[in-house]
């Protein structure tokens, strides 16, 4: 009779322990579906796509603010060059007519860049986003954990263990799904970083552009060009992250070692959200902006 009891209190501990393990799991597997799901689509995104308010806020700001301050910039620039350009020839006693053409040139050149600075960093980010959608297409967007087949490859090796051990996965899942929350909101922050990072680069763009048709300033529109290609091809670096991410989930084993297994999916989630921090410098590394 006592026996009979204690098998049924121990069945019953094992249904609970059971069901908050399968919960954990399907919590967990689930969070990040929903995370690395969508970094292909937030990766595709344009500024201008991706929030249109914060886009046209920073436009005007670009417009109304920044132009002017490059104007002033041109005319600083400008006036520099044509001076050196001037004493460069024995304090104008070799002065050629051509170099004032040249020089003019150079101008409608300066001014025509500033102008349509908005239409040229878009551009720019447009071949990125090419790139990347070409990468999506290769790599594949399903990066998705099959949650059912998981959680149910783990019951069938749950129903092997005893209370004991079923209590130590117990907690080893809610440990390991309160990291898997966390980590999600990490990739999330990374997602929305590179974005407003975007915003801010174009936000100042006319200020380097005024400086492109100078030598000596030139490094500075030069080196906002690397940051500019290095921004829009992080994109294609998150794409192949992603990539390697789904192909690492999708080889594993759940029904050889359940512990293991749980343990190499929140491995390789740590590792994707690392490998998602690393991709700025990564991209700017390539591109040999700083």
């Amino acid at each position: 009779m006592l026996d009979d009891l204690l098998e049924d209190l121990e069945d019953w501990f094992r249904d609970i322990l059971t069901d908050f393990i399968s919960g954990n799991l399907t919590s967990m597997f689930t969070d990040v579906n929903e995370k690395t799901g969508t970094i292909a689509t937030e990766v595709g995104q344009t500024p201008q796509g991706w929030n249109s308010g914060v886009f046209n806020m920073v436009r005007d700001l670009s417009n109304n603010v920044i132009i002017p301050i490059a104007g002033l910039i041109i005319a600083f620039v400008l006036t520099y060059e044509l001076i050196s350009m001037l004493t460069e020839r024995n304090n104008l006693h070799d002065v050629d007519t051509w170099m004032f053409f040249k020089w003019v040139f150079k101008s409608f050149i300066a001014v025509y860049l500033v102008t349509n600075t908005f239409n040229i960093t878009m551009a720019i980010f447009d071949v990125g986003q090419h790139v990347v959608s070409g990468a999506a297409a290769v790599i594949g967007t399903d990066t998705a954990i099959n949650t059912d087949q998981v959680v149910q490859q783990m019951q069938l090796e749950m129903m092997t263990m005893d209370v004991g051990e079923l209590m130590q996965l117990a907690l080893e899942t809610m440990i390991v799904s309160l990291c898997m929350k966390i980590i999600s909101i990490l990739i999330t922050v990374v997602m929305y970083g590179r974005m407003i990072e975007i915003y801010l680069y174009t936000s100042v763009a006319p200020i380097p552009f005024a400086t492109f048709t100078n030598r000596e300033w030139g490094q500075i529109g030069n080196n906002y060009a690397r940051g500019l290609l290095a921004l829009g091809f992080q994109g294609f670096f998150i794409m192949v992250i992603v990539g390697i991410y789904c192909v690492l989930v999708h080889s594993m084993t759940i029904a050889s070692d359940v512990h293991g297994a749980l343990f190499s999916i929140a491995a390789y989630t740590v590792v994707l959200c690392f490998a998602l921090f690393k991709t700025g410098s990564i991209s700017k590394s390539v591109f040999n902006a700083h």
